[in-house]
């Protein structure tokens, strides 16, 4: 009877240390090697988050362990989280500046992903006709010196288009913005008043204008704001119906913003990088290219904390910049060029865990 009851309490001592160990297991699933799934965080830029869901969502197809959650809240905190380490990765269309890595805990690295572009978008009622806009035209705009839809600046590249008299309202965003950036980059090469006064960044002390908060705030503002005018990435345009205007470009040809124009921008941009793939391709030359396109970027510490999520991160970053390409155009974005593709390759194969490569030469 003794054995008997012995037996049963060391079966029940097993059964409990079997169920401890495999509770434990399930709360380290994020990290542990042997695990069934594993999340990783993000945040950052706006201006990709269309295509980062789609890709996320199609990679969770092929990859069920592997689980990515990433909040669209603009460059500038994309920036300030992965410096901070709350996050497992950044997106920004704004390099980091030199400052801004020199203050990171560890070297991180820009992995460019896709090529995107800031269309001009605005609520002009009655207007059926695509505007064309100078530089100098959207320059002053912005900066509050011209105030009429049908002052002589608009009206002399819109020829037959009938012009309202009525006040712009200038639609701005209010967060830290890789978009921001972008239009502010290219208004500070084609303006020199506004490189003066106002200057280049992800958030900037806007001379006039409505704020609002990522690509969705601006988008809706000007949606429901009649006679006025903004700035956003091309597909939230295209999503919710907003017309956008054809740019004149540094070869003085009007350009309207399409994959090509983007993609024209782009050309040459290879030759150009330096080599950690910094680089703005606002104002690009070229008599197809549209100014106001930008590569967008992924920042990751290159030598990863965790050696789980730092395998799952370069495992998803290798298909983005291959397969991932091919989802790109249905999201009006201009996949990667090829030489941009191998530099973006060899700066995977960089990352490490405690010195170790995570990808496989």
């Amino acid at each position: 009877m003794f054995n008997v009851i012995r037996v049963a309490r060391e079966i029940s001592i097993l059964f409990i240390s079997g169920f401890l160990a495999l509770s434990l297991v399930g709360c380290n699933s994020s990290t542990n090697p042997g695990s069934s799934e594993v999340r990783l965080q993000g945040a950052g830029a706006t201006f990709p988050n269309p295509l980062y869901q789609k890709w996320f969502s199609e990679y969770n197809k092929i990859t069920p362990t592997a689980r990515f959650d990433y909040q669209s809240i603009g460059s500038g905190g994309g920036i300030k989280q992965i410096t901070a380490r709350t996050v497992d990765f950044g997106g920004s269309d704004a390099p980091m500046k030199d400052e801004e890595l020199k203050a990171a805990p560890g070297e991180i690295l820009h992995i460019p992903t896709v090529l995107g572009a800031d269309v001009i978008t605005y609520n002009l009622p009655g207007v059926q006709a695509d505007l064309k806009l100078a530089p100098d035209a959207l320059a002053a705009i912005f900066l509050g010196k011209v105030t009429k839809w049908n002052d002589a600046m608009i009206a002399s590249t819109n020829a037959g288009v009938s012009l309202p008299d009525k006040e712009i309202t200038v639609v701005h965003r209010s967060d830290g913005s890789g978009t921001t950036y972008v239009w502010t980059d290219y208004l500070s090469k084609v303006s020199s008043e506004w490189k003066e006064k106002v200057g280049a960044g992800t958030s900037v002390n806007w001379p006039v204008g409505l704020g609002a908060k990522g690509n969705e705030g601006v988008t809706g503002q000007v949606k429901q704001t009649p006679y006025s005018i903004g700035y956003v990435e091309l597909i939230y345009a295209e999503q919710n119906k907003l017309p956008y205007a054809w740019i004149k470009n540094s070869a003085g040809e009007f350009i309207r913003p399409s994959l090509d124009s983007i993609t024209a921008a782009a050309a040459g941009a290879a030759m150009q990088m330096p080599d950690d793939l910094r680089v703005s391709i606002t104002n690009a030359p070229g008599k197809d290219a549209y100014p106001i396109s930008s590569f967008t970027y992924f920042l990751v510490y290159k030598d990863q904390q965790d050696a789980v999520k730092g395998k799952a991160l370069v495992d998803f970053l290798w298909w983005a910049i291959h397969d991932g390409q091919q989802l790109a155009k249905g999201l009006l974005y201009a996949p990667l060029p090829q030489e941009v593709v191998a530099k973006a390759e060899q700066k995977i194969k960089l990352i490490t865990h405690q010195g170790k490569p995570l990808r496989a030469n």
